[in-house]
Parts: C-alpha cells; sequence; structure tokens
C-alpha cells in the first residue's frame, strides 16, 4: 500500500523547533532515502498552494551547477523545505554570501551547506587552465584550492581522480573558511549556535553524500 502524498509545507513553528544538528540529521535521512530509492512522494501540486503565502526552508545548500546532482532529491526534499545556490564549482562571493544571509538571518534556516562533488566540470577545467570567455576569470574562485596543493607529487591533471577529487574537497573547505571570514552576520549566528556551516561530497557513483562537520 503507498503512502499517502504529503501536501503540507513546513511552517514557521516548525523550522523555529529544529536546532542545526536536527537539520543535519534530515538531509543524511534523506539521502539514504535517495540512495535507497525511496523518496517521499509529494503532491506538489499542493504544496505549491500551501507555500504560496510564505516559506520556511530548514538550510541553504551552495551546490554546483552540474545537471547530474538535483539537490532537492539528493536530500528528499519538496517545495518550502531548503533553498538552493548554484555556481559552477561551488565557490562564495558577494551575491551567494548575500543570499545566505537571507536565508539565515531574515527566513530562519539552521544550515549553510556547501555541497561539493565527484568529477566536477569546473574543478577539471580550472585544474587544465581552461581559458574561454567569462569562464577563466570564474575558475580564478577556484585556484586557491589549486594552489593548496602546489607539493603534490602526482599527476595534476583533471585525468588524475585522485588529485581532481582532493581539489574539490578542499574547494569546499576554502569555501567554507570564505563564509566565516566574508559574512560576519553568519559567523556571528554560527558562534551563537544559531546555526552551523558545513561542507559535504557528493558521490556520483554511488549518490551518497559524506558530511565535513568539522
Amino acid at each position: 500500500m503507498r503512502n499517502p502524498l504529503v501536501e503540507k509545507v513546513l511552517t514557521r513553528e516548525e523550522q523555529d523547533k529544529l536546532t542545526p544538528d536536527e537539520v543535519i540529521k534530515m538531509l543524511k535521512q534523506g539521502n539514504r532515502n535517495f540512495v535507497s530509492d525511496t523518496l517521499t512522494s509529494r503532491d506538489h501540486s499542493m504544496q505549491v498552494r500551501a507555500a504560496t503565502n510564505g516559506q520556511y526552508p530548514i538550510a541553504i545548500v551552495l551546490s554546483c551547477v552540474d545537471s547530474r546532482v538535483p539537490v532537492e532529491d539528493v536530500f528528499d526534499r519538496g517545495i518550502g523545505d531548503i533553498f538552493v545556490a548554484r555556481v559552477a564549482g561551488n565557490f562564495a562571493n558577494t551575491d551567494i554570501l548575500g543570499s545566505m544571509e537571507y536565508a539565515c538571518k531574515v527566513s530562519g534556516s539552521k544550515l549553510v551547506l556547501v555541497l561539493g562533488h565527484e568529477y566536477c566540470g569546473a574543478i577539471k577545467s580550472a585544474i587544465d587552465g581552461v581559458d574561454l570567455g567569462n569562464i577563466t576569470p570564474m575558475l580564478e574562485n577556484i585556484k586557491p584550492a589549486l594552489d593548496h596543493f602546489t607539493e603534490y607529487t602526482g599527476d595534476r591533471t583533471s585525468q588524475n581522480d585522485e588529485y581532481v577529487h582532493m581539489v574539490s574537497e578542499q574547494n569546499v573547505r576554502i569555501t567554507i573558511e570564505y563564509i566565516r571570514q566574508n559574512s560576519p552576520i553568519l559567523k556571528e549566528m554560527e558562534q551563537k549556535a544559531e546555526i552551523k556551516i558545513v561542507g559535504a561530497m557528493y558521490d556520483m557513483d554511488t549518490a551518497v553524500v559524506s558530511f565535513y562537520e568539522h
């Protein structure tokens, strides 16, 4: 027997009761649902109407634009559940920081999640030094992650999956630090335990999300 379709959306009261750790737990469970192909059945038409007068997302996720990473599905979240900001290479800038501050300080989200992924085209392009239009200056945002591995003795090309993975992980960590250093609002909220700022990596082969909480 199929479970009934979920029609409701998150309320302010439900959002207020959640802690950052509880939100992380919810996203982890949602990812397990995604991996096991047991996603929650939702009535999107009803949810759209229910969310007309307000939204109370539990988190904001900064993800890559990669079409193979469907963020809401990856965490089994529906309409009104999470904010999603996307940019190739999942780096942060002033626009992204403003969006994160809006999500947390104004709209009450409890978690900032920087989500990287395996086989990232932007990371590979940065490694290979792609020179093409606006892509080139965009990739400068990923360069600090490359600079971290100047003493790496292996093959430092996009053909080396190990190196690409290392740079992708480091890019997530650098982005987290960028957020803390450049957003006094989010830094203060984190210090007061009102939010958490964490990173994670999405495994393309298994669809498993591994969280980096420290």
